[in-house]
Order: C-alpha cells, then sequence, then structure tokens
C-alpha cells in the first residue's frame, strides 16, 4: 500500500487564500458590480465592460487582502488538525508499514 503524503504548510496556506479569494470574489463581487452599475451611464459594451474590470479589480484586491489576514489571524486552511498529530500519524504509518513487510 503507498503512503498517503500530507502537506502541513508552515503559516499561511496560500493556495486555500487563492482559492477562497476566487470563490468568495464571485459569490459577493459579481451582485456588488450589477448593483454599482445601476446608478452609471454605460451606453456601450466597451463602456460596460471597462467599469466591470476596474470595480471588480477593486473588489478582488479587497476580497484577497481581507482573506489573507482572516487566514494568517486563524490558520485556515490547514484542514484543522494540529501539526503534532500529523507527525504522530506519519510515525504511527511508518511502524505499521515496518511490521507488515516482515
Amino acid at each position: 500500500m503507498q503512503p498517503v503524503e500530507r502537506s502541513n504548510p508552515e503559516g499561511v496556506d496560500y493556495g486555500w487564500v487563492m482559492q477562497v479569494t476566487f470563490v468568495t470574489t464571485i459569490l459577493v463581487g459579481a451582485p456588488v458590480v450589477a448593483a454599482l452599475s445601476t446608478g452609471v451611464a454605460l451606453p456601450t459594451w466597451e463602456s460596460r465592460v471597462s467599469f466591470a474590470v476596474r470595480v471588480g479589480a477593486v473588489i478582488w484586491i479587497v476580497t484577497a487582502v481581507c482573506v489573507y489576514l482572516y487566514a494568517r489571524r486563524t490558520n485556515a486552511g490547514d484542514g484543522g488538525s494540529d501539526p503534532d498529530e500529523i507527525e504522530g500519524e506519519n510515525e504511527d504509518a511508518e511502524r505499521v508499514g515496518e511490521a507488515g513487510s516482515d
């Protein structure tokens, strides 16, 4: 049986931050851009796209910073596991592997 590889990033899990930023920006950002566009005259498709990109970029940056700060403060994205527990599980798995090879 192949051992299961685990990751124990120290500090912020940037993969988690990127994924949560992407999803949150779409879920929150799209309605915000739509709501803000109701108060602006956007006669052409070019002006609509330009508005969405400008407002969307600001929303993306604000969301990314907020998610990063949240992850740094709470250790989010680590799967809720204690780093000491993971090390203990790896040692147990090695012992079982050694015992099974007899």
